[in-house]
């Protein structure tokens, strides 16, 4: 509180917390835009889902009022086709041993925790998403992607399992483009996306939701 004066004038002035948005980052931009449009396509389809709020740590369920949710997605939960499906961002895998970007497992949002994260064959799939929008640096991007995609499939084959994996990236340019489509094709990975086409988006997002 602060107290002053203007001429015969007295003034009471109280001060109030507020809570700010976190910053985003380059590279939690496209994660934030992936959670965005997941979102739009879950409650178009009429979908029920929970998100896990990043900072607070706990599971809500959708509310009318979720609109700004996706700066703090940390986790989405829903059901399809009597399948329960969770994804969660940022996340070391035991098996890998390294983070990775986004993982969706055949659990409900009830179930997760770390216990779970060590049963290999509950993850259905693994994505890295590259939020850097400067050409010169796209392909030094995918390279980061690549390696990490490449991890994930061997560790996951060497207990018998090939979940899904695939990449999103702000910046893609011709050169890696064209590698993105070999691995596609060779079935190194299961799908990817230009995160600047909304056809992309929106597409590979419809696919999460249905995998």
């Amino acid at each position: 509180m602060t107290i002053s004066r203007t001429a015969d004038s007295w003034f009471i002035a109280f001060s109030y917390e507020q809570e700010c948005q976190p910053t985003i980052k380059k590279h939690d931009a496209v994660g934030v835009d992936l959670g965005r449009t997941i979102l739009a396509n879950l409650n178009l389809a009429g979908i029920p889902y929970h998100w896990l709020h990043s900072t607070a740590k706990t599971w809500i369920y959708m509310t009318e009022e979720d609109a700004g949710i996706d700066v703090y997605l940390k986790g989405l939960s829903w059901s399809i086709d009597h399948k329960n499906r969770t994804m969660i961002y940022n996340l070391t895998v035991p098996l890998v041993k390294s983070n990775i970007d986004v993982c969706i497992f055949n659990c409900d949002y009830q179930q997760i925790s770390p216990s779970i994260y060590k049963i290999p064959h509950l993850y259905i799939a693994l994505g890295e998403i590259k939020g850097g929008i400067d050409p010169a640096g796209a392909d030094e991007h995918w390279k980061t992607a690549r390696t990490a995609l490449s991890r994930i499939r061997k560790a996951f084959s060497g207990v018998n399992l090939s979940p899904h994996t695939f990449f999103i990236g702000a910046a893609i340019e011709k050169r890696m483009a064209e590698e993105i489509w070999d691995n596609l094709e060779s079935a190194k990975l299961t799908n990817a996306a230009n995160m600047t086409n909304d056809f992309h988006i929106s597409s590979i997002c419809h696919w999460l939701i249905n995998l």
